[in-house]
């Protein structure tokens, strides 16, 4: 079998047309070796079905926007079905496996592919780092293993954007986009909820992550802490208590670092106002979101964008 990554005398920068029909397309893009991203976006009356059959050890990180698609692993016989608006990371260290997107009215499918090389450049001495544990993985004999899925947050769709527009870049696009991917699996690597499971109860677990689940749908205007310990099944004084428990931080600060994460990215972007991105983001005065700010990078956000 082949390598789904670049061959060796092969590392340019490299945009594939797999399907193109008007508005339709399957696009593989090789940002550089070790690192591949397919954008999908079809209009099918039947399912459509993409074969992998290589000999890599990788992650990959599945997106489906809209419609639903099928993953399976003809080593195993085991089969994983993606719903709409939901993101998904696998691990895998051989693969044969089919891709079936079903026939729906439309389908847009974001697939980022990562190799253990490329994870390798990024490993710390800390063994419950989330990059860490996935090469760990990606070590062992793993034909295909869903390590996390979620509801897809509004960081997450603003990302991927970027990714797949940066292909338009008339200069230097490997390098913006291989930017931009970073900053995705550090954010999608980050929703990774790593601890050692003697110190936490399965309630405090579960709780928790939906907690933080609902919140990462909507940073902007999130319920309020009654109301989210209504939509996770407990009460206010749990909520916090587990929260703060398995997530070393409490409510509160981590809508504010999303909230900030975001805003940093649209900073760059330079396409709003302060005012603007402050709104964007959830804050209703911009003078609150510029003292947060400033409070957490040590500058504030005009300077910031006036410097870049």
């Amino acid at each position: 079998m082949d390598s789904f990554f670049f061959n060796i005398t092969d590392r340019r920068y490299k945009i594939t047309e797999l399907f193109k029909h008007q508005e339709q397309h399957v696009i593989r893009v090789d940002i550089s070796n070790g690192l591949v991203f397919f954008d999908i976006a079809l209009m099918l009356s039947e399912d459509k079905t993409l074969n992998l059959k290589n000999i890599d050890r990788m992650n990959f990180i599945v997106s489906v926007g809209q419609g639903s698609c099928l993953i399976k692993d003809n080593l195993t016989k085991n089969s994983f079905s993606l719903a709409e608006h939901s993101t998904y990371l696998f691990a895998t260290s051989r693969q044969d496996m089919e891709i079936t997107i079903h026939g729906e009215n439309k389908s847009e499918i974001f697939i980022l592919f990562v190799s253990d090389f490329f994870i390798k450049r990024y490993l710390s001495n800390n063994a419950y780092e989330p990059i860490n544990f996935l090469y760990e993985k990606l070590q062992q004999e793993v034909s295909l293993e869903l390590i996390h899925e979620t509801p897809t947050d509004a960081l997450s769709l603003y990302l991927i954007d970027k990714i797949v527009s940066a292909k338009h870049s008339e200069k230097m696009s490997s390098m913006i986009s291989e930017h931009r991917a970073i900053e995705y699996m550090i954010h999608r690597f980050s929703l990774l909820d790593l601890r050692v499971p003697a110190e936490h109860t399965v309630e405090e677990i579960n709780i928790a992550a939906q907690a933080k689940n609902i919140i990462l749908q909507d940073f902007r205007s999130p319920p309020s802490i009654k109301e989210l310990a209504r939509l996770c099944g407990t009460n206010d004084f749990k909520l916090k208590k587990y929260f703060k428990k398995i997530y070393q931080t409490t409510i509160y600060v981590y809508i504010q670092k999303i909230r900030l994460e975001k805003a940093n990215l649209l900073l760059r972007e330079h396409l709003l106002s302060v005012s603007e991105i402050a709104n964007e983001v959830g804050y209703k005065h911009q003078g609150h979101f510029s003292a947060i700010f400033f409070k957490t990078y040590g500058v504030y956000p005009k300077d910031l964008k006036n410097s870049l």
